[in-house]
């Protein structure tokens, strides 16, 4: 998606936002390869410059995960200057990250910005890696919900999760829970566990991709949240999301198309 110029001064550079993927280079597009590796600047929080693989002559600028808008702000500097910059995120730029804080930064920041070349790459989702791994979970509708509540009360949560249970969607949780946020999964889960039948299936997809990857299936009423971290997704099931068991082989978690 690239901009339309809305003003007559002649704005040089390009920035592209670009997907990682879940964690293995494997999960990278083509398209983002290649906008790796002609970016002069790789902008992004710490850990997912560190996966860009490295290119002589590049710049890396990493920076700490709550500066999203003073990232994107420093990407659209650099890039009005000339230079071709790379803004990076895990997994999907548009879901939950750096997409969304490089348009608010466009859309309250210097009117020449709006000129510039910006160009949006999609990745591989953390729902849609895991889901892979498990079948088919998200077949059928579904919703995702970030459990953070550094930018949104979380009674505006408590109300998204209350609805979607009562619409009988699949859930997939982002942010679940971080050292300054421990509590909120339980306060989650506990809300869970008063709208939904406790045998109600869950999924904790631990660093899909990655080395470490840990996939556990469960129930509401066995799961034990204090498990999951930020590199966990979690994904709650709907009345029609079913579990096959394959004997030896990892079983599969599939929604079902058909209303229940």
């Amino acid at each position: 998606m690239s901009s339309q110029a809305t003003s007559s001064e002649t704005v040089s550079g390009r920035l592209t936002i670009i997907g990682l993927g879940p964690g293995d280079a494997r999960f990278l597009t083509l398209d983002a390869q290649e906008a790796l590796r002609a970016a002069q600047d790789i902008i992004g929080y710490a850990p997912y410059v560190a996966r860009v693989p490295v290119t002589p002559g590049q710049r890396r600028i990493a920076s700490d995960n709550r500066v999203e808008i003073a990232r994107a702000e420093e990407a659209l500097r650099l890039a009005a200057s000339g230079r071709r910059v790379a803004v990076v995120s895990g997994g999907d730029p548009g879901i939950f990250a750096m997409a969304a804080a490089v348009l608010e930064a466009v859309d309250n920041g210097d009117p020449a910005w709006r000129a510039l070349d910006i160009e949006i790459l999609p990745g591989i989702s953390a729902m849609q890696a895991a889901a892979a791994r498990l079948g088919a979970p998200l077949g059928h509708d579904f919703c995702v919900i970030s459990l953070s509540d550094n930018l949104k009360p979380w009674s505006v949560i408590e109300t998204r999760l209350e609805l979607a249970a009562r619409a009988d969607f699949v859930m997939a949780f982002y942010n679940p829970a971080s050292r300054a946020r421990p509590q909120r999964i339980h306060d989650a889960f506990a809300l869970l566990r008063r709208a939904l039948p406790e045998d109600r299936l869950v999924v904790f997809a631990k660093s899909v991709g990655r080395a470490e990857e840990d996939i556990a299936i469960t129930t509401l009423g066995r799961a034990d949240p204090s498990v999951v971290d930020m590199s966990t997704l979690v994904l709650i099931g709907a009345s029609g999301t079913k579990l096959v068991a394959r004997g030896d082989a990892p079983p599969f978690v599939y929604t079902s198309r058909k209303a229940p």
